[in-house]
């Protein structure tokens, strides 16, 4: 296994950290808060450790699990030190009632901290079609992801399947913006009677 750094202490961190440390992952967590840092690694156990906001990731998977408004913003305040890294979006952009997304075709999240990453960092979205709940829950679950680099997809997906998840490839970087609006329709089917414990998923019939 390996180890999997996770900038934020928010549900979502939470929630995908507590699952991967259960599956055998060394979990790093890092926040511009210390002490929620510090608090979190404790709750998560299995050797989860703290890093130094800003510092270089000890993760070669370093998950973006902070609001999306400010997601550009940490990826440039941690610069070279992402060079080389695997950068996970998990953000939705949505507007203020979640009926739409503040992004447009081109510009999603995703693009945009690619645009603002170093060289030779690879960015995959992922996790922003699930629900911290539902990850939580450790069941096998589908996972749609999407990124332009074929060996970090690679390497997203086996992280996934490490998870008891299947990882479903939507495609290129610029599918990012199509699962920021699935994300959109998630929370609809959610909001109108399915309920917060469901996940978008593929099945043949």
């Amino acid at each position: 296994m390996t180890t999997i750094t996770i900038i934020g202490s928010g549900n979502m961190a939470t929630a995908i950290g507590t699952r991967a440390a259960r599956h055998g992952h060394t979990v790093e967590i890092m926040s511009r808060n210390a002490a929620q840092a510090q608090a979190l690694a404790e709750q998560i156990g299995n050797g989860a450790i703290v890093g130094t906001f800003g510092a270089r990731p000890a993760g070669d998977i370093v998950i973006l699990a902070v609001l999306f408004a400010g997601a550009v913003d940490v990826v440039t305040h941690y610069g070279e030190t992402l060079a080389g890294k695997i950068l996970v979006d998990i953000t939705n952009p949505f507007n203020a009632d979640g009926t739409g997304v503040v992004t447009t075709p081109g510009h999603s999240v995703s693009e945009q901290i690619a645009a603002a990453a170093p060289e030779g960092a690879d960015v995959v979205k992922a996790f922003n079609t699930i629900f911290g709940g539902v990850i939580a829950e450790d069941k096998p679950v589908d996972l749609l992801f999407a990124g332009d680099s074929a060996a970090a997809k690679a390497q997203v997906a086996e992280f996934l399947e490490s998870l008891g998840m299947r990882p479903l490839d939507a495609g290129g970087l610029q599918m990012a913006h199509a699962l920021e609006w699935a994300g959109i329709l998630l929370v609809g089917v959610a909001r109108n009677g399915a309920g917060f414990d469901i996940a978008l998923g593929a099945r043949a019939l």
